[in-house]
């Protein structure tokens, strides 16, 4: 998969895809039915599969001191689309120049003479150009003027209403990992590189592997069954685990992360590249009377978890 950030500067090789357009948050089934329909459209004309996304999100770039919000990062949003047989992905800087574009000078600078897109395929509620002027339709009619099609692809419904990254988030926040992985098509995983921590856990007998959620939406605090990808390196693979998030209050943390402890594994994981995956809720955050009650605690979490993580 190539990537392209730059609409101004595209080679003639990465011009011509048939494209999604979004922020593909999550890249849940509804996203998947987006691009799905890019795919089809692009093999019927030999045109690469893209998606037309921007980063920074531009909830970000508007809102920049807002909480946390996003389900991915941008790597891992990389990955993922690669996984699903992206060609190109045109990632474009968000910036004032790009915000202040009317939606013609989108569709006219970005679409058609920058990215020069053969196809785009959109939600019906996408909306696009200065102040969000834009819409589906909108699009649609200038697609027609200037010599691109479009596709307007309906929402999709789940079993609990309308599939959203606000649907998914919301359920993470509830602490119903398996709603939002109905929504996804896959376990919400949080992706990154393990951290140095106080190495507290070693000494009572659960070594933990961290990992930092910094701008990244928190699901609700507390422990968690975990699936463990150990990305690369000499322990890849995968194993089970149970994990903490949040902010450690029997130990007076400050700024919350992620802690897991993966079952019958030894190692030295420091920087190593981890997706941890959660599976089910297990109980919130506490604080214990001492060390002994917090232990029996986490042999209960442990062998629950255990559990849970057979059964899948």
């Amino acid at each position: 998969m190539r990537i392209i950030r730059d609409y101004t500067y595209v080679t003639e090789a990465d011009r011509g895809a048939s494209v999604a357009i979004g922020n593909f948050d999550g890249v849940h089934i509804g996203h998947l039915s987006v691009i799905d329909q890019a795919r089809a459209a692009g093999a019927r004309s030999g045109a690469p599969l893209g998606i037309l996304t921007f980063e920074p999100h531009p909830r970000e770039y508007f809102a920049p001191d807002a909480p946390p919000f996003r389900l991915m990062g941008r790597e891992a949003r990389a990955h993922r689309l690669e996984k699903l047989g992206v060609e190109r992905l045109y990632e474009i800087n968000f910036n004032a120049a790009l915000a202040s574009l009317s939606p013609r000078e989108f569709a006219q600078n970005v679409i058609r003479d920058g990215l020069g897109l053969a196809h785009v395929v959109v939600g019906a509620d996408f909306c696009f150009g200065k102040g969000r002027a834009g819409n589906a339709a909108d699009l649609q009619a200038f697609g027609a003027e200037m010599g691109f099609g479009v596709t307007i692809a309906q929402l999709l419904e789940g079993d609990a209403g309308q599939v959203s990254s606000t649907a998914i988030r919301r359920a993470l926040s509830d602490g119903d990992p398996r709603a939002a992985a109905a929504m996804l098509g896959h376990w919400h995983r949080i992706d990154g590189p393990v951290v140095g921590g106080e190495q507290r856990g070693r000494t009572l007998g659960y070594p933990t592997a961290n990992m930092s959620i910094e701008g990244l939406h928190p699901p609700k605090f507390g422990v968690y069954a975990v699936l463990v990808d150990v990305l690369d390196g000499p322990h890849k693979g995968q194993y089970h685990g149970a994990a903490s998030l949040g902010l450690r209050p029997m130990f007076q943390g400050e700024v919350p992360n992620l802690e897991t402890f993966i079952f019958d594994f030894s190692g030295d994981l420091y920087d190593a590249p981890l997706s941890v995956a959660l599976v089910d809720y297990l109980r919130p955050e506490e604080t214990f009377d001492g060390l002994d009650s917090f232990i029996a605690q986490m042999d209960a979490d442990c062998a629950r978890a255990r559990s849970i993580l057979a059964a899948l």
